[in-house]
């Protein structure tokens, strides 16, 4: 009995014990963590699709020009080139001793723009004149031996005549004479050969001194003191081709291209408009030259050469302008520059039945309502508001673009 109530007092009460198997387990934490990695995948997933830069094209707007929405019946942009430039090279191969011209500098035709180690062909032209002195001294011992030989020749006729010598020694004579005259002649000509050697020396020597071909400006300098220039581009990278770049600025006009779509609107000696990129308030009249009767296809466009009206030092090749054609020349139409910009018509949206541009800010865009009164100056919109000039626009712009989308620029679109 003892040991059972020992017994007894070991068991532990039915409500202290702990019921086995009855807790929560591990499987709703494993659950729980998988739902939300799903949702906050979900979630960065969601961010990016919709927060994706877009890639776009962009230009600028511009500012409209006087006598742009009444005159001007075509628009379009270019650059200014020159007519006439060289490349004022060597024409042998020769090391440079000086080089007297720097970016900037004016010149005048047949000016020294730099000289060419010379000692080499100086010693030829010097071997050249000597070989001529002695050619033309051999000349001059034939003509003194020709008249000894014409002078014994009528001697020994006379002689012959008397019977003193025998006509053998008069025939010998003669045939003497023509001998003599013959190398005169061949000698003669040796000269002339070793004067045109000098000549030729002469023209290499003069090589060594690089001059203007014609007045203009200095654009570049390509080449210094110690390097080789060469006509051939000889040695490869090594070698310089030319030593500086003229331009007559006399000669400077713009090369523009114009849709092919609008080329009919221009004529030629058309009036127009050009204003630099540089100097938006200057406007500078001009006049079409010619329309180059040749298409690129890869752009649709025509060349047409413009000539302008004023020449000014601020005007240098390669300068950005805009060129607005005319219908009638400057001077005669007096109305004043239209307000509002410039925006390529693919610029111009429709969302909500509503014209719309994007202007880009930063790296996104902004959707800006503007007037459905826009008229087109050629490729051109102007709009009266919503778009300030200077303000990136986005060109073509994708059906899914919306305000405060996240873009990224390609390269932008010709205006």
């Amino acid at each position: 009995m003892a040991n059972a109530d020992l017994l007894k007092e070991l068991r532990i009460e039915k409500h202290l014990r702990e019921e086995h198997g009855q807790g929560p387990g591990r499987w709703p934490w494993i659950a729980g963590g998988i739902v939300l990695a799903l949702a906050l995948a979900a979630g960065v997933a969601w961010w990016v699709i919709n927060h994706k830069a877009i890639e776009v094209q962009t230009a600028q707007a511009q500012s409209p020009v006087a006598n742009a929405a009444a005159g001007a019946v075509l628009q379009a942009t270019g650059y200014v080139t020159a007519r006439r430039q060289a490349t004022v090279s060597a024409q042998i191969t020769g090391t440079l001793t000086d080089v007297l011209i720097e970016e900037g500098d004016h010149v005048k035709e047949g000016q020294v723009v730099a000289r060419l180690d010379d000692s080499q062909y100086k010693a030829a032209l010097e071997a050249a004149r000597t070989a001529a002195a002695a050619s033309h001294a051999l000349v001059s011992q034939f003509q003194a031996q020709l008249t000894q030989n014409e002078r014994d020749a009528v001697r020994n006729e006379a002689l012959v005549e008397k019977g003193l010598v025998s006509k053998q020694v008069a025939e010998q004579s003669r045939t003497l004479v023509d001998s003599t005259r013959a190398q005169l002649v061949s000698q003669q000509r040796s000269a002339s050969s070793a004067d045109a050697q000098v000549t030729v020396a002469q023209v290499n020597f003069d090589y060594c001194v690089i001059r203007a071909p014609f007045d203009g400006v200095i654009t570049t300098k390509d080449a210094q003191v110690g390097e080789i220039v060469s006509p051939f581009s000889a040695g490869g990278g090594f070698t310089r081709t030319g030593v500086g770049t003229v331009v007559d600025m006399d000669s400077l006009e713009v090369d523009v291209d114009v849709n092919e779509a609008y080329i009919g609107r221009v004529k030629p000696n058309m009036p127009a408009e050009a204003v630099l990129d540089a100097y938006p308030d200057w406007k500078i009249p001009a006049h079409v030259i010619a329309i180059v009767p040749a298409a690129d296809r890869g752009k649709a466009t025509v060349k047409v050469r413009v000539a302008l009206g004023q020449k000014d030092s601020r005007i240098v090749p390669d300068m950005g302008v805009r060129v607005s054609f005319l219908e009638q020349a400057q001077g005669e139409q007096q109305t004043q520059a239209p307000k509002g910009a410039l925006v390529p018509a693919a610029a111009i949206a429709q969302r909500d039945g509503q014209g719309v541009v994007f202007i880009v800010k930063g790296d996104s865009v902004q959707q800006r309502s503007v007037s459905s009164a826009a008229s087109n100056v050629g490729d051109q919109s102007l709009l009266p508001n919503g778009v300030d000039v200077g303000d990136t626009v986005v060109v073509s712009p994708p059906a899914e673009l919306k305000d405060g989308d996240r873009i990224r620029a390609a390269t932008k679109a010709a205006q």
